[in-house]
């Protein structure tokens, strides 16, 4: 399969990745930005789990101070490359020090806090926030919400498949989901093909987890933390259907297949 694939096609492959999930009008950036704006957020915000860069270096149009962090360095290069302005750098989200209250604001977009697999995980990344956090900083979240898969599996019935053409050539994954209920991880496998047969190469199936953590129980985590909620709503927001606009507020709700989250690290 051509470009070659490492652990995984599209983190390995960041222009792929940019052309698997287009973002031109910065959809997940201006939806941050607006709740950075709502809750009076100081400038210095820290975008864990950036990936590609593009939403940081959004904030960063925006007027922020914004640092990067992502465990890919492939990620952080082409970040620094292609969407300049923020700082970048390599952090773990399990734990992570760049500076006690260093910043205002983290973010932590695209289900990137669902990589917290354990309790100790999650706690390592709270922790880490709470450490970085100036006080009355912002955490904001958002991810798939696992109380969406208590008694629905119309996600699980039917394997996802997607297909696009990038530099000439005709990328097609078929995905399917499955949770293991007993690690309360909702499991990916991702199988891609290409239209590329000069290298003879085989299917490449990839394989990643989400924590399913229930609104409650992340209400919980996030007390024990030292968070207080100020948001928790499963849209309107940038992976919703229909998405964000601008100027439309949070809802009340958490029952859809995405959960928002605004937290405020308490100052006593």
């Amino acid at each position: 399969m051509s470009p070659t694939t490492g652990r995984n096609l599209l983190t390995d492959n960041p222009e792929l990745y940019e052309a698997r999930f287009p973002d031109p009008d910065r959809l997940a950036g201006r939806w941050t930005q607006d709740c950075l704006r709502r809750h009076a957020a100081g400038p210095r915000v820290l975008d864990l789990g950036c990936g590609t860069g593009r939403d940081a270096a959004h904030l960063h149009t925006a007027g922020r101070t914004v640092t990067g962090a992502d465990l890919s360095e492939t990620m952080l290069a082409h970040a620094r490359t292609h969407h300049p302005g923020p700082s970048y750098v390599w952090a773990d989200l399990h734990g992570f020090d760049l500076g006690r209250a260093a910043f205002d604001a983290v973010v932590c977009l695209d289900s990137s806090l669902l990589y917290c697999h354990t309790n100790d995980q999650l706690d390592g990344f709270l922790s880490s926030c709470r450490r970085a956090l100036a006080p009355g900083g912002l955490l904001i979240a958002e991810m798939r919400n696992g109380a969406y898969f208590l008694g629905r599996t119309d996600l699980l019935d039917t394997p996802t498949v997607n297909a696009f053409t990038w530099q000439g050539i005709a990328y097609r994954s078929t995905t399917t989901l499955t949770v293991d209920r007993t690690a309360q991880l909702l499991r990916r496998t991702r199988v891609w093909t290409t239209n590329d047969t000069d290298d003879g190469s085989e299917p490449v199936a990839q394989h990643s987890a989400w924590r399913l953590l229930l609104p409650q129980e992340l209400r919980h985590f996030l007390a024990a933390h030292g968070f207080e909620v100020l948001e928790l709503h499963d849209g309107p927001g940038p992976r919703t259907e229909p998405p964000w606009q601008q100027g439309e507020l949070p809802g009340t709700a958490a029952d859809s297949d995405r959960l928002h989250v605004v937290a405020r690290l308490r100052t006593t």
